[in-house]
């Protein structure tokens, strides 16, 4: 019961986009169409449960047991930049055109705030590793979820007759606000 209430809050509750605003650059600029968010979610999800597993393992078992817990946030965004580049070049051989659909914002995955912010969440919190894989996968997923959801609606509103001043980014916040209000209205169903 326990990893099903980590599980509702990561996604619903405190959605790392939605509610702690984390990883808002590339939830503004990859959701322009399903696909490429599809894609980018895919991404996401593996480079966060990828990440959080190594960089939990580095935590208890090199920077506590040598005494540099310090030394956390430079080896975090090391072990990200290599993940994130590991994870580039297996799509740039599986999948060319989603490679090109993601563009510039997969190596931006290496600078998206919320997966050093899940890796260092999941420390913080007091985690053992299975809750930091679960509390990962699952913050990964809610953010893969907020990015779909965003994307589709994106891509109704180019259908629709927009003011022009209203059109692009402003019409996107504004539809990313709506978003976010709609996911607090999960708050409450876990404590």
């Amino acid at each position: 019961m326990e990893y099903i209430l980590l599980i509702i809050s990561a996604v619903f509750i405190n959605n790392v986009v939605l509610a702690q605003f984390l990883g808002v650059c590339p939830f503004l600029g990859v959701s322009n169409k399903v696909s490429t968010a599809l894609g980018m979610a895919g991404a996401v999800v593996f480079v966060i449960v990828l990440s959080t597993m190594v960089t939990y393992l580095i935590q208890v078992y090199v920077l506590e047991k040598l005494g540099i817990e310090f030394m956390q946030t430079i080896t975090y965004i090391l072990v990200i930049a290599f993940l994130v580049q590991m994870v580039e070049i297996i799509l740039k051989k599986i999948s060319q055109p989603l490679y090109q659909a993601l563009g510039i914002f997969l190596p931006l995955i290496t600078t998206n705030c919320a997966v050093l912010g899940v890796a260092i969440l999941v420390i913080k919190k007091n985690y053992n590793l299975l809750e930091s894989v679960v509390f990962g996968a699952s913050t990964a997923i809610g953010f893969g979820l907020a990015l779909i959801i965003l994307a589709g609606i994106r891509e109704q509103l180019e259908l629709v007759n927009i003011p022009k001043g209203m059109r692009g980014v402003p019409i996107s916040l504004i539809t990313a606000g709506i978003l976010a209000l709609a996911f607090m209205g999960f708050t409450g169903i876990v404590k």
